[in-house]
């Protein structure tokens, strides 16, 4: 599958990396390339520049926003939440009609410092801000939930005994990121319903900021018994 991952930080990293090593065809896009490829510092975690994992991973098709969700099947937004409009637009509607839009973003507000707050919540959410900016692709949300490195190898938490959730309109679209999840390890995964169900995933989000802090590491996730 082709598969365009929007945005190099982390989240991205991880995913294409991932994505990539199950034999999916991925481009990784960002919105001024050869800035980012100039950049020598590290990331906030203390990670290498972006150069150092790009040359690490030839097999990851590098460029422009448009160019990642153009030659894709299947994209996914894993551009920081308030910048994911904006990133989406650079994209381009056309190169995401029709297509499932994998969002794993959050709508984290750190104005006010730490912990953040949601800049949207309660009546509305991220992921039906972008299906209303972008109301031909199909979006679907999931992988929010939990830190990126829990995203792609589930069974390292719990021998994978936990949850992830998937939200969206469109039940052959949830299958298409459900298969995706599959691949990644996931065996615990709660169709959550439309995507106003996205509300209630993204609001998770305060509950894993102070479960993070008690715990003192990231690595942790919410599993649903029943």
């Amino acid at each position: 599958m082709r598969i365009g991952i929007l945005g190099t930080g982390v989240v991205g990293q991880t995913l294409a990396e991932a994505l990539a090593n199950k034999g999916h065809e991925v481009t990784i896009g960002t919105r001024a390339p050869q800035e980012t490829l100039a950049r020598t510092e590290a990331d906030m975690y203390g990670r290498p520049p972006f150069r150092v994992w790009h040359e690490q991973h030839p097999s990851v098709a590098f460029g422009t926003l448009a160019e990642a969700a153009a030659n894709a099947e299947v994209v996914v937004n894993a551009i920081t939440g308030g910048g994911s409009l904006e990133g989406l637009k650079a994209a381009g509607e056309a190169n995401l009609a029709g297509k499932v839009l994998l969002d794993v973003a959050n709508p984290l507000d750190f104005s006010h410092g730490m912990p953040p707050s949601l800049f949207v919540c309660n009546t509305d959410s991220l992921a039906e801000q972008i299906q209303a900016a972008f109301p031909t692709a199909r979006v679907v949300k999931s992988l929010n939930t939990m830190t990126a490195s829990v995203m792609v190898d589930p069974k390292s938490l719990a021998g994978g005994d936990h949850t992830v959730f998937v939200s969206g309109n469109e039940a052959e679209a949830k299958a298409t990121v459900s298969e995706l999840l599959r691949e990644l390890g996931w065996t615990d995964i709660l169709d959550l319903g439309d995507l106003t169900s996205a509300r209630g995933a993204e609001m998770v989000l305060t509950i894993w900021v102070s479960i993070m802090g008690a715990l003192q590491t990231p690595r942790s996730n919410i599993k649903i018994v029943r």
